[in-house]
C-alpha cells in the first residue's frame, strides 16, 4: 500500500519525454479539496488549476495516517517517506502498512532531494515560500535533519546549498539575534555574491544570477494584507525566479510554497483561505503561461495534505442544505476586506474600537457580547483564530478540526508532451516523476552527498573527530599523516590544511552521525 504505485499519461515520442528540461513544482500548504471551490465561486470563474487536474496523491507519512507538513514535503523533494518532523532524512520507524521497515543503520539518514539533484546536474535552482524559508516544506527540498524546529541546522544548510534563487520571509533567523548559535548569516549570504534584496522594487530591479530575497522578519502576509510596496506577490516572486533560472541554458528547478493557506486553516479562517488559495494560482497561471512558451518545462501543483476539514455547508445548513444560495456562502466572504490576521492591526490599543473595525472590513454589524470579548481577549497574533469562526459561522463554512486531515488531494500537472501522472499515486511518486522528466537517479546523488563520514575515514585509516564545541562552527577534524581536514558541518566548506575547497553539497549533522559528500573523503589520500 505504501509502495508506488505510479501511473502515466503519456503522447509524444521518447525524444518529447528527454527533452525536458525545467520543472516547477507548486505547493499551496495544506490545502483542502474545498478550498478551491470555495476560491472558484469567490473569484466568480474557473481557476487556472482547474485545468491541470490528472490524478490524486495519497498524503500519509512513515509513521501517521495525517501528515504534518515535514514529511509530506520530504516525500515531494527526494521520493521518500519520513517521520513526523523531520526534514529530508529517512524515517527511524516506518509503521504505514505497505510500507519496508528501516534498514539498519538508514534511521535519520539525509536523502537527496529533487533540487540538489538538479544542482549537481547542472541546472539552476530556486525556493520561494510565503513562510520563513527555514519552514518545513522549502526546508525538505534544500537542507536536512530529523528536527523541523532546528531553524539554525536548516538555515544554514540552505545559505551554503548552492541555490541561485531564495525569496520569502524569514530574515530575523538569518540574524545574530534570531539564532541560538549567533551566527550572522545576512554577511555570509552577500560574501557569497548573492544580490541580498528586501523590496519588491529592488527584486524587480536585480539583475544577478543570484538572488536572495527577504521580505518579512518570519511569514509574509496574507496576499490579501499584503502592501505590495513592502512584499511581492507569490506570482510576482515566481516569475522573477523563472526570469533568473531560465538563463541557465542546462534547465533549472523551482520549487514555489503558498505557505499560509495551510496557516489559515489551522485557524480556520476562510477569508485567509480564499486570500491565498487565490494568490497560488496567479503564481501557478505565471509558471504554465513560461511553460507553455518555452515548451520545455513540466510544471506540477499539490498539496502536501489537507488542513482544517473545511467545507461548504456546516451543522447549521444541516436541513437547507440544497436550498441554500451561493449568497448564503459567498456574500458574507465578500464583504472581508482583510484577514483576521490583518485586522489586528485597524484595532486600537486598548480594543474599544472592536464593532467599528469589524464592520468596516468583515462586514459584520451583528456581534454577540461574547464575541467582542472574545476580540478583546484574543492574544497577539493570534485574532485570525478568533474572527475566522465567527464569518465561517455567517456564512455556512464548516470545520471539523484546527489541524490536518488524512484525505487525498488533487494532483495537478502541465507537460508541453502530455507525460503526466494519473490515477491515485502516492506522495513520493511525484519526486520520482520529478526526477523521471528531468533524467536525475536520486539515489545515486544520495550516495554521492551522504556518505557516513566516521566509516568513511576509519576506513581510509585516517583518525576522525566530532567538535560541537563551538555552536558557531561545529566541524569535522580528521587526520592522516600530514593531512590535516577540517570540514565545517552545515555548510559546503572543506579546509585541507589551510587550504578551502568548495564542495559538491553541505555537510549534515543529523544529531547523531555526519554525513559528507563523497569529495570530501577523496581530500584524504
Amino acid at each position: 500500500m505504501g509502495g508506488s504505485s505510479a501511473a502515466w499519461a503519456v503522447e509524444g515520442t521518447a525524444d518529447s519525454v528527454s527533452s525536458i528540461k525545467n520543472v516547477i513544482i507548486l505547493i499551496p500548504d495544506g490545502m483542502a479539496n474545498d478550498a478551491t471551490a470555495l476560491a472558484r465561486w469567490y473569484k466568480g470563474s474557473a481557476l487556472t488549476l482547474d485545468s491541470m487536474a490528472s490524478g490524486m496523491v495519497r498524503t500519509h507519512s512513515a509513521d501517521a495516517p495525517i501528515a504534518d507538513s515535514a514529511p509530506a514535503g520530504t516525500a515531494f523533494a527526494t521520493g521518500h517517506k519520513s517521520h513526523t518532523g523531520y526534514v529530508g532524512v529517512l524515517p527511524d520507524k516506518a509503521t504505514m502498512p505497505g510500507l519496508q521497515p528501516i534498514a539498519p543503520g538508514d534511521a535519520k539518514k539525509p536523502v537527496a532531494s529533487i533540487l540538489e539533484a538538479s544542482r549537481l546536474a547542472g541546472k539552476a535552482t530556486g525556493i520561494i515560500a510565503t513562510s520563513e524559508i527555514m519552514h518545513a516544506t522549502p526546508a525538505d527540498f534544500s537542507a536536512h535533519y530529523p528536527d523541523r524546529k532546528n531553524y539554525d541546522a536548516l538555515s544554514k544548510q540552505q545559505v551554503y546549498n548552492g541555490m541561485d534563487v531564495v525569496l520569502g520571509g524569514g530574515s530575523s533567523y538569518l540574524e545574530p539575534a534570531g539564532r541560538k548559535d549567533g551566527e550572522n548569516l545576512l554577511s555570509s549570504i552577500k560574501a557569497l555574491g548573492y544580490d541580498y534584496v528586501t523590496t519588491p522594487a529592488a527584486m524587480k530591479a536585480s539583475t544577478s544570477g543570484k538572488l536572495w530575497g527577504m521580505f518579512a522578519p518570519a511569514g509574509m502576509s496574507y496576499d490579501m494584507d499584503r502592501d505590495p510596496a513592502k512584499q511581492p506577490s507569490l506570482a510576482e516572486m515566481t516569475a522573477k525566479a523563472i526570469e533568473v533560472l531560465s538563463k541557465d541554458e542546462d534547465g533549472f528547478f523551482l520549487m514555489v510554497e503558498g505557505s499560509k493557506v495551510d496557516w489559515a486553516a489551522h485557524a480556520n479562517d476562510p477569508i485567509g483561505i480564499i486570500s491565498d488559495v487565490l494568490a497560488f494560482d496567479a503564481a501557478v497561471k505565471t509558471a504554465v503561461d513560461f511553460a507553455k512558451k518555452d515548451t520545455q518545462t513540466v510544471v506540477v501543483a499539490v498539496t502536501d495534505h489537507q488542513n482544517g476539514g473545511l467545507t461548504i455547508g456546516n451543522a447549521a445548513t444541516s436541513g437547507t442544505y440544497d436550498k441554500e444560495p451561493l449568497s448564503a456562502f459567498i456574500g458574507p466572504l465578500k464583504k472581508a476586506k482583510l484577514t483576521g490576521e490583518g485586522l489586528e492591526s485597524k484595532l486600537n490599543a486598548n480594543r474599544t474600537n472592536i464593532k467599528a473595525v469589524m464592520q468596516q472590513y468583515f462586514g459584520i454589524t451583528d456581534l454577540t457580547t461574547e464575541e467582542v470579548a472574545a476580540i478583546k481577549d484574543a492574544s497577539p497574533g493570534s485574532l485570525n483564530y478568533t474572527v475566522g469562526p465567527m464569518i465561517s459561522k455567517r456564512s455556512g463554512i464548516g470545520w471539523t478540526t484546527g489541524g490536518h486531515t488524512g484525505g487525498d488531494v488533487v494532483l495537478y500537472t502541465y507537460a508541453p508532451n502530455n507525460d503526466r501522472p494519473f490515477g491515485v499515486i502516492d506522495n513520493t511518486d511525484v519526486a520520482k516523476y520529478m526526477a523521471r522528466v528531468l533524467n536525475l537517479d536520486l539515489d545515486s546523488v544520495s550516495k554521492q552527498l551522504f556518505v557516513p563520514a566516521k566509516q568513511a575515514f576509519a576506513a581510509k585509516g585516517a583518525t576522525y573527530k566530532l567538535d560541537l564545541t563551538d555552536a558557531k562552527n561545529p566541524k569535522i577534524l580528521v587526520t592522516k599523516g600530514t593531512a590535516k581536514l577540517e570540514l565545517q558541518i552545515y555548510k559546503n566548506i572543506a579546509l585541507l590544511n589551510g587550504q578551502k575547497t568548495v564542495l559538491d553539497g553541505v555537510i549534515v549533522y543529523n544529531g547523531v552521525e555526519a554525513f559528507v559528500p563523497q569529495d570530501a573523503v577523496d581530500l584524504i589520500q
